[in-house]
């Protein structure tokens, strides 16, 4: 009986992949990836991750065909309907894929079971995107979590993930149906822009490996270095687990075993991760809206210059120039600038938060629905687990104490490279400095005290 094997773009290795698994145990598997960004509505794949989804693909075609399989590609308007015309083409009797938290995804699922089901066909909704499936983990009285913290405490109290499994044997479906060629899928279509991110990494199963495997060999360190971004402290693993070249479960055991007990406060964010889909499962409205409906109302100011300054890094402070200069580059920025990036955005500037999420999922590699939600409503104050209303970083203070040498600063704001730490960090009390630099678009101190007293009125009407 052949089992389509339906990659997503969340799945897309070979080793620990558990629909593979389930698939090779009914009979000739036929991989396939049907490209179809009308399905994910108002979220389809931003430009850096579109790149990053070809070259991922590209690999795993290589993968595939080193055990004599095809990846079977199509561009469709409708994944339903492509999938139940490859229904009828091959004759399968089952589906296997992995099941996804986005709302869009969510709803496709649901209506492709409900057809098979009709048919007589039968989908298999695996779960290794994240560490426990969707919606298993909830409060003692039945509720989501909303704060991390306990949610952290009941993740580990299921105890440590599954191992990993690797590449079964598995037959191939003979002949493969007619597919099209990856070029065809339009993932590169426009301007090459992507010289940076060429640079900068590798997409794909092995990619992936050998970024963890470099972490791996650090990983002792992470609890000491990762707030600092002139440092190679992090495990920059994101686009992969985004992308499912690696599993969560695969990374989570390979990192215990290198690190020990000092594996905790990596593992710790790998939970968090989980916390943003669980998270984006129960509460799918948050992609736009606010998890509290209080802030419904709050007071953002419509502000296009300065969104504009703000993407392009040219506020006139370093540390959120540097960030923002570092993600259009290398589609990616070091998890401290972007808490110091996405605060000036939403506290300084009181521009809303829905579009520094539209910005972020544009340019960033590891463009994620769960994790950027959950990011951005943290740091407006709005969601779960969210920053204190008070708690306004400072992206001075912030660049003095995470990259005390500006050497990231200067690493990326080009005009600061060869002034000495203390001027890149406070460019504008050096007039020679200042000169050659944006001044800055607001005064931090006076933007500080406007948001809060915007926030403050927020709350008087919560406790009213």
């Amino acid at each position: 009986m052949t089992a389509l094997l339906w990659f997503r773009g969340h799945d897309l290795r070979l080793i620990d992949n558990e629909a593979l698994h389930a698939a090779a145990r009914v009979g000739p598997v036929l991989p396939v990836y049907l490209h179809a960004p009308e399905d994910e509505e108002n979220w389809p794949l931003g430009g850096a991750a579109r790149w990053w989804l070809n070259h991922s693909l590209a690999s795993l075609e290589r993968d595939l065909s080193r055990h004599g399989a095809q990846l079977l590609l199509r561009r469709t308007s409708d994944s339903v309907t492509e999938l139940l015309r490859l229904v009828e083409e091959t004759g399968a009797r089952a589906i296997f894929t992995h099941r996804r938290s986005e709302p869009a995804a969510a709803a496709v699922e649901q209506t492709l079971a409900g057809v098979l089901r009709e048919r007589g066909i039968e989908l298999h909704l695996s779960e290794t995107h994240t560490l426990i499936p969707l919606g298993s983990l909830r409060t003692g009285t039945g509720t989501p979590y909303r704060v991390f913290t306990p949610f952290w405490r009941g993740l580990l109290a299921r105890g440590e993930p599954a191992d990993p499994v690797g590449v079964p044997t598995f037959e191939v479906v003979s002949p493969t149906p007619t597919t099209e060629p990856l070029a065809s899928l339009g993932l590169l279509d426009g301007p090459d822009w992507a010289e940076g991110l060429r640079q900068t990494w590798q997409p794909g199963e092995a990619g992936a490996r050998c970024r963890l495997e470099d972490f791996c060999a650090r990983a002792r360190e992470y609890g000491q270095w990762r707030d600092r971004p002139d440092l190679h402290g992090t495990s920059a693993l994101s686009p992969h687990l985004r992308f499912g070249e690696i599993s969560p479960r695969q990374a989570w055991h390979a990192v215990r075993a290198a690190a020990g007990t000092g594996a905790e406060p990596w593992l710790r964010q790998l939970a968090w991760r989980d916390f943003g889909h669980h998270l984006l499962h129960h509460f799918p409205h948050t992609t736009i809206e606010p998890l509290r409906p209080a802030f419904a109302g709050f007071p953002w100011r419509e502000d296009a210059t300065g969104l504009r300054d703000w993407q392009r890094g040219r506020t006139g402070y370093p540390l959120v120039d540097a960030g923002m200069r570092q993600l259009w580059h290398t589609g990616w920025m070091h998890n401290r600038v972007r808490m110091v990036v996405a605060s000036f955005l939403v506290k300084d500037l009181m521009i809303e938060w829905q579009h520094g999420t539209r910005w972020f999922w544009e340019t960033l590699v590891d463009a994620d629905l769960a994790s950027n939600t959950l990011g951005w409503q943290w740091t407006a104050g709005c969601g779960a687990d969210a920053a204190p209303y008070f708690r306004v970083f400072n992206p001075v203070s912030q660049g003095e104490r995470f990259d005390p040498e500006a050497t990231y600063i200067r690493r990326w704001v080009c005009e600061l490279s060869t002034h000495n730490p203390r001027d890149a960090q406070r460019p504008w009390q050096v007039p020679l400095v200042s000169a050659q630099y944006t001044p800055p678009i607001v005064d931090h101190a006076q933007a500080r005290q406007r948001a809060l007293s915007a926030y403050a009125e927020v709350r008087a009407q919560v406790v009213a």
